[in-house]
């Protein structure tokens, strides 16, 4: 029953921080290349979206690790997350997932897919602990952003078989520019 409490605390919470977001229309203005694309106003706006969604899932998962996950048979916050981004995804906040850079994930579903998803990765595990970029996305302009996931608590440590502080993997990030 506990957990169930934390479940719902971290929907709302992410429903909350989401919900109350506006952005700018798109104004078609060149890009920093000379180029057509986002205005970078609106490419500014994107990037801090992603720093606000980052500190509250990653607050959110350690909140539920610290105070629902007490052995490595409990659900692990990680999953919550995976809803909670599926549930963003399916109401057209913007996507986000958990990948693996360790190269031993825990599921084949957290394996890098995208080319983008490949070159955080690769990034991350050489040491950034951010990395970015604009694309394009169904002929939109999307921003996309992943950032490092450490094994911030002993809970994570135990069930990844790592040292807390050790690299775990990435939550990526992909917002429509608007």
């Amino acid at each position: 029953m506990r957990y169930a409490n934390g479940v719902r605390a971290c929907v709302v919470v992410a429903m909350i921080g989401c919900s109350g977001w506006v952005a700018a229309p798109r104004t078609g203005a060149a890009d920093d290349k000379g180029g057509k694309g986002p205005d970078k106003a609106a490419v500014d706006r994107a990037r801090e979206q992603v720093k606000m969604l980052d500190d509250l899932y990653k607050t959110a998962v350690v909140g539920i690790n610290d105070t629902y996950v007490e052995k490595q048979a409990d659900v692990p916050a990680a999953v919550v997350a995976a809803q909670v981004f599926d549930a963003m995804k399916k109401k057209g906040w913007h996507e986000a997932r958990l990948i693996d850079v360790s190269g031993k994930p825990k599921s084949k579903t957290s394996v890098a897919d995208t080319d983008f998803e490949k070159k955080a990765a690769k990034e991350i595990k050489g040491g950034k602990a951010y990395y970015e970029e604009v694309g394009e996305k169904n002929g939109k302009p999307v921003f996309r952003a992943a950032t490092v996931v450490p094994a911030v608590n002993n809970i994570c440590a135990k069930c990844h078989n790592v040292k807390q502080g050790d690299l775990l993997g990435a939550i990526v990030y992909e917002l429509p520019i608007k």
